[in-house]
């Protein structure tokens, strides 16, 4: 034999260097462990070795192959480029798995161990002295186990998470090192048919002996593991008839058999008793520790009567424990079917895995278009194996077709009747997700709630959408974490939507009668197609969704009352479209839509916003009892809210030129849309706390942010200050900070855990806008440019606390810092809190009469707010007037909201003086003794409307600053809102606020109630009172618009008939009197104005253009606007009433088409103007030769103007002419030929709402109420 070669040796010295570290033998028996491996190479390489090839151990494998790979050991290149192609056939766009070049010796275990308690779930392993790799094969032979063996072709497949080991996949059998010793004899065996009778006799267990069945395998049913005992069932057939029996196989070293089993082959099973079940008393074969597996051969067996197999020594039958405790701990009730169902059909399937939809939920995509779900049977070997590019077979499953209306797949599922066999393993470099069989959420709901297939579909796609949006945030395990006592975020979710979903069962799921029972039943059985009741997507498709809601069907026209439109200018009309919105409640989507959100505040908006990953949606968060919210601690949770309603404010820029084109949309030359939910704490479920920290002995235990428990104790998911270090949005920009002082905090020095904090009560909030601040002289550069902020005026309550920890931080002793003697209070000062950068995250939690904590963290200086103070103003102007300090409250300072002042006890509030805030009402800011300018008041928006900004109001804006993002309203725009003392009062004030202050004031809709403070009351020189929003004023939603509101469209009033009313009652106090109704007698119609003015410069249009030549007007389009002033008296006093365009046909009593005909004529004319004296023979100034002018005058003459109207009026706050407060004058009146003589007031201006027709019945009805309600007040 020649010698062998330099190479040769070299491999030779790595052998024995492998053979030494990695093969298991006794000491100095590892020469001989080598020969015989090298022995089985040649034999395989035929004769010689793999000198191209290395020697691998467990260890090296799985710490230094971190990619899938293959070898193959006596393959050619060619041999395996073409293995490697028909590997791409199901997915031609994966890559297939790089060869590597490995031998791999090991030995076959089952898992177990000596002296150790292990579970044995009936997974393979190969090891050797260096680790220890779970392994799958295709086929299996008892004599492999704890064998050395060489493994010619594997695979290995690492996990996705690269920190946790794979394992192998063996391609082709492997080869013993040392052949096996067959050992030949005769066995006795009882065959199925005369087996079956022992299983329906009475004679008793302990009189009968252990039996040898033998028989063909008809079904195999799937590893089952309770209270750590693993089980399997398997049937045999009798060779000659279609006879079946069950056995059992319980015992830890017979759990590998499961490999061996192939349906259609014989086998024998020794040493086998009989058991049954204690409650459905089924009889079944069980396998005993003594119990082998024999491949069948019928020269080998003898078949043994069934009445000798009674006889022997008798061995009492074991008991099956495991079973009997399944059955007890898995009460699973048969799921409720309300409407009718379908059986579904069961099929075989052959097909390849082409995609894992969810490993977890035990979903796997076959052939791109088939959905294997193979939840309801256990998978113990984690999956392994079910790779995309596998091929299984699957016997007896369970087709489902569209289980449920959003799932795109057709299932087939898996039940415990069912096998699945793998055919032939993935051929790609495809990754393993192992299957998780404990702490699974979706399997432990899926048993806890026993769901049918279409409801576990739906609880899977929920928690997929979960998971995606909030693992960012919080971590996958805190989300799908789940104990008996502390349920995770997902399980607070999805068990009430269940609990709803199935009702309570009387019927429990039998797992043994589904395995044994002749007539199958599961809870696959049965199929309908499920509309999901409820959906939770990502907000930014929520936001798409009501974007498009907001749309469907939107037309500019159902904005305006035509009416009101068609006499509008071009201005005016386009100004009234800019800005509309509409609200959209969960019933508005279908299914019904629930939000989820982790709560987050940016201080870039200054807004809080519910976020996930992909997007983020502002919110408006109140109390039902009125109290701002301002729960600081709630930062970072996650949220769920079903009761809500989501605002889509439309923005428009359009360019209609009068009401007739508001059909043609190529006029709207722009949109965009801004969407943002309001909703009330109280209808808020808080899924997962901030850091998981629930404060304890919550000082605010009077407050409105508790909630109240199932026992009616009283808690709070509020949390310590440390938890809000990095809640906000602007993270990075400061991340280097935060780490240092996170990490700081997790030091053992005083200074890294303890921290100052300081109480403060806040008197004063006022707008987030820009402002230019003396600052400091280190950032006189940064001052110069004019920067968002906003400041609040507040009162230190004593002196600063320094804590060790922060989460001792937040009781309120400083309010017991009283004397002994108990005379002196508390140390009170007042300062000017400054927030400015990150610290205007604040600004949505900072309320007036709350009382908070400014902390300072990583602190012990108590002295440290004194030394960032500096004054508001130079230092040269603080000589006179004595002003506050100011505080810049720096970016990682923390604010912790305490308690209202309102909840505070007696005694607590006792030592707080001068700290009362005064609210008046609407009727006194309206009142003409009210003496202050800026004014505080709570009320209820009636109507908003947008309109040009006075002439005399300068837009609080400056140069350089955008506009709000999402917004096309123009800087000289403002809001009116008509707020009202309460809903249905007459009282109404107006407010303005520019458009730049919206982009911060969220939820100013008609229905809100609203806490006005600091607004600058002014009067008009009409004499009107109205307010504005200035710098100093800041507002609060009391409460949410009731989800029945009318159209934002529908005019204010609509809703119930205004009060009736006599012209003498109408005092100067009731100025602001939104709309009341008088019956009247038309006495006199004063002045008439016809006319048509262009629709962009208001001239007079005539003959189809407008009038102005200097500069000369474009426009083509006019509209039409009339105006009359009639005299009214109802017997107590006379009125002057202003009447426009269709009040003034009805004034004069003419019909659609008469006054239709009048303006068609007045067109060529351009205007007609009369003027009728209320006594006959004043001058008219129209002329005379004008045919429409005297029509016009004789129609005012006529005796039949003069009549009984019922007339719907407001006051009119912008008369044509001022009219200066006059006594009363002496008039005449006659009556027949009797002659009276009365004072009488001013004639008051009132404003045509509405002309009604007054039949003869109604007339005498309204006299009656009338007189009645006068002898009533008499």
């Amino acid at each position: 034999m020649a010698a062998p070669s330099a190479a040769e040796q070299r491999w030779l010295r790595a052998a024995r260097d492998f053979a030494r570290r990695a093969l298991p033998g006794p000491e100095g028996r590892e020469a001989a462990a080598l020969e015989a491996v090298l022995r089985c190479l040649r034999s395989a390489g035929g004769g010689a070795l793999p000198l191209g090839y290395s020697f691998i151990s467990i260890s090296d494998l799985q710490h230094q192959q971190h990619i899938p790979c293959c070898s193959h050991l006596s393959w050619s290149t060619n041999e395996f480029k073409e293995w490697s192609h028909q590997g791409q056939g199901a997915l031609p766009m994966q890559s297939t798995l790089p060869r590597t070049y490995l031998i791999l010796v090991g030995y076959l275990a089952d898992g177990r161990q000596k002296n150790k308690e292990k579970l044995v779930d009936g997974s393979l392993y190969v090891k050797d002295n260096t680790g220890i790799i779970p392994c799958e094969l295709l086929h299996f032979r008892l004599e492999w186990l704890e064998s050395l063996l060489v493994f010619p072709s594997w695979s290995y497949i690492p996990q996705k998470d690269q920190s946790a080991a794979g394992y192998l996949e063996i391609l082709v059998d492997p080869l013993p090192v040392n052949a096996p010793k067959e050992e030949l004899h005769s066995i006795p065996v009882t065959s199925p048919v005369p087996a079956e009778p022992l299983l329906t006799s009475r004679i008793p267990c302990k009189k009968r002996s252990k039996l040898t069945v033998a028989g063909e395998l008809t079904r195999l049913g799937p590893l089952l593991c309770i209270h750590h005992k693993t089980f399997f069932f398997l049937f045999l057939k009798c060779f000659a008839s279609a006879v079946c029996v069950p056995v059992l196989v319980q015992k830890p070293s017979q759990m590998l058999w499961h490999h061996v089993f192939q349906l259609g082959h014989r086998y024998t099973i020794t040493g086998l008793s009989m058991s049954s079940f204690k409650k459905s008393g089924q009889m079944m074969f069980v396998t005993s520790v003594s119990s082998c597996l024999l491949p069948y051969c019928a020269e080998q067996v003898r078949e043994q009567p069934l009445s000798s197999a009674w006889q022997g020594e008798s061995t009492q039958t074991s008991s099956f424990e495991t079973a009997e405790q399944l059955s007890c701990s898995l009460q699973l009730e048969a799921e409720e079917r309300p409407r009718p169902t379908e059986e579904s059909k069961i099929i075989s399937y052959v097909g390849f895995v082409t995609k894992i939809l969810n490993v977890q939920a035990g979903l796997f995509l076959l052939d791109n278009q088939v959905c294997l779900c193979l939840a309801y049977q256990p998978l113990l070997n984690s999956a392994r194996g079910l790779r995309p590019g596998a091929c299984v077979e699957l016997i007896d499953v369970h087709l489902l077709q569209k289980p449920l209306v959003s799932f795109p797949f057709t299932v087939l599922g898996a039940c415990l009747s069912s096998m699945v066999v793998l055919k032939s393993f993935s051929r790609l470099s495809t990754p393993y997700q192992p299957m998780a069989s404990s702490r699974n959420l979706c399997l432990q709901l899926l048993f806890r709630f026993n769901l049918g297939m279409p409801l576990y579909l739906w609880l899977v796609s929920l928690l997929e959408t979960f998971e995606e949006r909030f693992s960012c945030f919080l971590g996958r395990s805190r989300l799908l974490s789940s104990t008996h006592r502390n349920p995770g975020a997902a399980e607070k979710f999805l068990v009430p939507l269940l609990q709803a979903m199935v009702p309570d069962r009387e019927e429990a799921r039998d797992i043994y009668n589904e395995i044994l029972s002749k007539t199958h039943q599961c809870p696959l059985q049965k199929c309908l197609t499920l509309s999901p009741p409820c959906q939770a997507p990502s907000l930014s498709a929520v936001c798409r969704v009501a974007e498009q809601k907001s749309w469907e069907g939107f037309s500019p026209s159902q904005l305006l009352s035509p009416l009101e439109a068609q006499h509008m200018g071009t201005q005016e009309l386009n100004r009234r479209l800019a800005w509309s919105y509409c609200t959209l409640s969960a019933e508005s989507f279908q299914p019904q839509l629930i939000l989820l959100g982790v709560l987050r505040v940016s201080s870039r908006s200054s807004s809080l916003q519910l976020q996930d990953k992909s997007s983020k949606l502002p919110c408006v968060i109140s109390h039902k009892d009125g109290s701002p919210f301002a729960q600081t601690a709630l930062i970072g949770s996650l949220l769920q809210v079903e009761n809500y309603q989501l605002v889509v404010e439309r923005f428009l820029k359009t360019d209609f030129p009068s009401w007739e084109h508001l059909k043609n949309l190529e006029h709207v030359r722009k949109k965009k849309t801004s969407v943002y939910v309001q909703f009330y704490f109280e209808d808020v479920q808080v899924l997962h706390a901030a850091e998981g920290r629930i404060q304890k002995g919550l000082r605010s235990r009077n407050s409105s942010s508790l909630r109240k428990s199932k026992d009616g104790s009283t808690t709070s998911e509020l949390e310590t200050p440390e938890a809000k270090t990095l809640k906000s949005e602007d993270l990075k920009a400061d991340s280097g900070r935060d780490e240092n002082c996170q990490g700081a905090q997790s030091s053992s020095s005083s200074r890294a855990t303890s921290c100052v904090s300081r109480l403060f009560l806040v008197t004063q909030k006022e707008s987030l806008m820009p402002r230019n601040y003396q600052l400091p002289a280190e950032e006189a550069k940064e001052a110069q440019e004019q920067q968002h902020s906003f400041q609040a005026t507040v009162l230190w309550l004593g002196r600063p606390q320094l804590w060790s920890h922060p989460r001792e931080a937040g009781n309120l002793s400083e309010l017991e810092e009283t004397g002994c003697d108990g005379k002196e209070g508390v140390m009170q000062q007042e300062a000017l809190l400054l927030f400015m950068g990150r610290s205007l995250r604040w600004f949505p939690f900072l309320h007036v009469d709350g009382l908070y904590h400014l902390i300072v963290p990583c602190c012990s200086d108590l002295e440290v707010f004194d030394k960032v103070c500096f004054p508001p103003v130079p230092v040269t102007f603080l000589g006179r007037p004595p002003c506050p300090l100011c505080l810049r409250v720096q970016d990682s300072w923390h604010l912790q909201h305490e308690t209202w002042i309102s909840c505070l006890p007696e005694r607590q509030l006792s030592v707080l003086t001068g700290v009362e805030q005064r609210t008046a009402s609407i009727p006194e800011v309206l009142s003409s003794s009210f003496t202050g300018s800026l004014v505080s008041f709570c009320g209820e928006i009636v109507e908003r409307t947008l309109c040009a900004s006075p002439k005399n109001e300068k837009p609080l804006v400056i140069a350089g600053h955008p506009k709000k993002k999402g917004t096309l309203l123009s800087r000289d725009h403002s809001v009116k809102l008509s707020v009202s003392a309460d809903s249905g009062s007459p009282v109404v004030v107006d407010v303005y606020i520019t458009a730049t202050c919206l982009q911060h004031l969220r939820g100013l809709l008609p229905g809100a109630k609203i806490h006005f403070q600091n607004l600058e009351r002014k009067i008009s020189r009409f004499h009107n009172v109205y307010c504005t929003y200035i710098a100093s004023s800041c507002v609060s939603i009391i409460s949410l618009p009731a989800s029945h509101l009318p159209s934002p469209s529908s005019p204010a009033g609509d809703a119930s008939s205004p009060s009736l009313v006599f012209l003498c009652n109408l005092s100067p106090q009731l100025q602001n009197l939104p709309q009341a109704r008088i019956l009247c007698h038309l006495s006199c119609v004063l002045t008439v104005c016809l006319q048509w003015i262009c629709s962009l410069c208001s001239c007079i249009f005539k003959e189809g253009r407008c009038t102005r030549h200097n500069p000369p007007c474009p426009s083509q389009t006019g509209v039409r606007q009339a105006s009359a002033r009639v005299l009214v008296e109802d017997g107590t006093g006379e009125a002057v009433v202003l009447c426009k365009n269709e009040h003034v046909a009805a004034v004069l009593g003419l019909s659609l088409l008469e006054w239709e005909a009048v303006q068609n004529c007045v067109q060529s004319r351009g205007s007609v103007y009369i003027q009728h004296g209320e006594a006959p023979g004043t001058a008219c100034l129209e002329e005379s030769e004008d045919l429409v002018a005297c029509y016009l005058r004789s129609l005012c003459r006529s005796p039949l103007i003069c009549r009984p109207i019922l007339l719907d009026f407001s006051l009119d706050r912008k008369p044509s002419k001022i009219l200066q407060p006059a006594p009363p004058q002496l008039r005449n009146f006659r009556s027949g030929e009797v002659e009276f003589v009365s004072q009488v007031g001013p004639r008051p201006s009132l404003l045509c709402l509405k002309v009604e027709e007054v039949e003869q019945d109604a007339l005498h009805y309204l006299n009656s109420q009338r007189m009645s309600r006068t002898s009533s007040s008499c």
